[in-house]
């Protein structure tokens, strides 16, 4: 079965991947054959795992945990699923709240561009 998994390296820091063969890949990345991040930050060890239905669950899955910052991962690691609600904040503007604050007021134009 498919499984998403976060790893703890070395340094501290939580590396999130996804596998259909857990304990080989956990294996892997204990013996430096695995990801380029962890080769760098053994030795690694194991701090959540999650068994999904599909791949394309796990993968995304994976992709929404990288997403996440340290604190919503290690609410997750510790099973404190109350928390992950509260600690649920953008990083960062999405694009058109950029825009719109770098639009000058009054101006009703969606975008400009010179003439050329």
């Amino acid at each position: 079965m498919p499984w998403v998994y976060i790893l703890r390296c070395s340094d501290g820091s939580f590396y999130v991947g996804s596998t259909t063969h857990l304990e080989f890949r956990l294996w892997q990345h204990q013996h430096g054959e695995g990801a380029e991040y962890t080769k760098r930050r053994l030795p690694v060890e194991l701090a959540f795992a999650h068994e999904t239905e599909t791949v394309g669950e796990a993968f995304g899955l994976e992709k929404q945990l990288q997403g996440w910052g340290r604190a919503k991962r290690e609410a997750l690691i510790r099973g404190d699923f109350a928390a992950l609600p509260g600690l649920a904040h953008r990083r960062r503007p999405r694009t058109t709240e950029v825009i719109e604050e770098r639009r000058p007021k009054g101006d009703a134009s969606r975008d400009h561009r010179p003439d050329p």
